[in-house]
C-alpha cells in the first residue's frame, strides 16, 4: 500500500512481511476465517503463515472471538491481578511441570529477555550462549553474529547494538554438543545460560537430532549454567506440554508466547520457583510490564489451550503428515515436527543453519509466487515455518497438493 510506504519503514511494522526475501508485493489482507484469508479484491487463499504460529485453530475460532468479546465487554485492564491470569497460569504448569512460577509479558522479545537476566541473577555469570540461526526476539544481547569461531565472543548483528554487550553472547551450532562442550570448557566458570529453541524453527524447521537435548540438559548441568527452552513458536503447537513434554528434556526456564495468547500479542517465562522468587517484587531482579496479563490476552489464550485436546492435536498431525508426504519431491525436502515443517530446496533436509542456507533460495521464491498465484499463501521466507491448523482439513490438504504439483 503506498499509504503504508509514507508511514512505517520499509512500509512494514515487521520486516518479514515485506516480501524482500522472495520479491514481489504481498497481497493485502483483509479477512481471516479458518485456513482461508481474503485480500482487499475478494481473492481467497489457503493460509499457511497463521500469524507465524498462534492460530493453531485456524483464523476467527468461535470459542476465542466468544471469548475475547466477553472480555471486552468487561472493561479493563485494571491494573491489578485478574482471574484471566490466574486461570492461563494453572493450565500452563499443569501442562509444563517444568514452570512452577510463571511471569505474563507482552512479547517473545520481552520473555526472553526477562529469562536472561533471572538467569545471570541465579548464576552471578553475565556471558550467554546461543546457537547460530537460532532466533530469540530483537533484544540486543540476543542480536549477534558468530565471530572468527564458535568460541569466540561474538559481534553486532544489527546496527545499533554495542559491541560489548554483543560479546556477552557466544554462539555455538546447532545439534553440535562438542560445538557448545568447546564454548563452555572455553569459558568456564563464567557462561549463565544456554538457550535454545528446541525445534529450530527461524532457520526453517529443523528437528534436534537425536540425544541433542539430553546432551544440553547435561552439559549445562555439569557446567553449573541454567538450560533455557525458547518456546515461543513449539508451546503447545508441537503437543500439549511443548517440545520439552514431546522430547522428554526439562528445562530450567521457558520461554513461551503466541498460542497463549490465541493471536493477541503476548510472551511469558517461567521455571523453577527458587528461580522466578529472584523476579520482583519477590526479589531483586526488576521487570515490569502496565500491560501484562490483558484481560483480552488471558481470555484468548484461556479459550485457545482449553480447545487443544489429545483429539484436536491427532487430527492436524494426520494433516500435517499428508502435506509433508505430498510435498516430497526430487531436489527438495521436508522437515517436519508435529503441526511445523519447512519444504527445502536442497537434497536433503538441514541438520543446522550452516546447512539451511545452502538451500536455493531463488527456487523457494519462485515456488512462493507459482504457490501465491495458486492461491496458497506461505511464510515468504525459505527459512520460516509453515504452519498446519486443526481447520487445514483433507480438502485444504489437496488444494495446496494440487497448487504444488503444478
Amino acid at each position: 500500500m503506498i499509504a503504508a510506504r509514507t508511514l512505517f519503514p520499509g512500509g512494514v511494522n515487521s520486516p518479514v512481511r515485506a516480501y524482500r526475501a522472495v520479491g514481489g508485493e504481498p497481497p493485502v489482507l483483509v479477512r481471516g476465517e479458518g485456513p482461508h484469508v481474503w485480500d482487499d479484491a475478494g481473492h481467497r487463499y489457503i493460509d499457511y503463515v497463521g500469524a507465524f504460529g498462534p492460530l493453531v485453530l485456524g483464523h476467527a475460532p468461535a470459542e476465542v472471538v466468544a471469548a475475547i468479546t466477553e472480555a471486552a465487554e468487561a472493561g479493563g485492564p485494571f491494573g491489578v491481578t485478574g482471574p484471566g491470569e490466574v486461570r492461563l497460569a494453572e493450565i500452563i504448569a499443569s501442562r509444563m511441570p517444568s514452570i512452577e512460577r510463571i511471569r505474563f509479558v507482552n512479547s517473545g522479545t520481552e520473555a526472553a529477555m526477562s529469562a536472561l537476566r533471572v538467569a545471570r541473577a541465579a548464576t552471578g555469570r553475565d556471558l550467554i550462549v546461543k546457537f547460530e540461526g537460532g532466533y530469540h526476539g530483537h533484544a540486543d544481547s540476543l542480536l549477534v553474529e558468530a565471530g572468527s569461531g564458535a568460541m569466540t565472543l561474538s559481534i553486532p548483528g544489527s546496527a545499533g547494538v554495542a559491541r560489548s554487550v554483543a560479546e556477552q553472547t557466544l554462539v555455538a551450532t546447532y545439534n553440535d554438543l562438542d560445538s557448545v562442550d568447546a564454548v563452555l570448557r572455553a569459558h568456564s566458570g563464567k557462561i549463565a545460560a544456554v538457550i535454545v529453541e528446541p525445534i529450530a524453527a527461524n532457520m526453517g524447521v529443523v528437528p534436534p537430532a537425536r540425544g541433542f537435548l539430553e546432551g544440553l540438559r547435561d552439559l549445562t548441568a555439569s557446567a553449573g549454567a541454567l538450560l533455557i527452552f525458547d518456546e515461543v513458536i513449539t508451546g503447545f503447537r508441537v503437543g500439549p506440554g511443548g517440545a520439552q513434554e514431546l522430547f522428554g528434556v526439562r528445562p530450567d526456564l521457558t520461554v513461551l508466547g503466541k498460542i497463549i495468547g490465541g493471536g493477541l500479542p503476548v510472551g511469558a517465562y517461567g521455571g523453577r520457583a527458587e528461580l522466578m522468587d529472584l523476579v520482583a517484587p519477590a526479589g531483586p531482579v526488576y521487570q515490569a510490564g502496565t500491560l501484562s496479563g490483558h484481560p483480552l490476552v488471558m481470555a484468548a489464550g484461556v479459550a485457545t489451550l482449553r480447545a487443544l485436546t489429545p483429539e484436536l492435536y491427532a487430527g492436524v498431525e494426520r494433516q500435517a503428515a499428508r502435506l509433508e508426504s505430498g510435498l516430497r519431491v526430487e531436489g527438495a525436502s521436508v522437515a517436519r515436527v508435529g503441526s511445523l515443517l519447512t519444504l527445502f530446496f536442497r537434497g536433503q533436509a538441514p541438520r543446522n543453519f550452516r546447512e539451511a542456507k545452502s538451500s536455493d533460495t531463488d527456487a523457494f521464491a519462485r515456488f512462493f509466487h507459482k504457490m501465491l498465484d495458486s492461491g496458497v499463501v506461505l511464510p515468504p521466507s525459505q527459512f520460516e515455518a509453515w504452519f498446519v491448523s486443526a481447520a487445514h482439513d483433507a480438502s485444504v490438504i489437496d488444494a495446496t497438493l494440487e497448487a504444488a504439483s503444478r
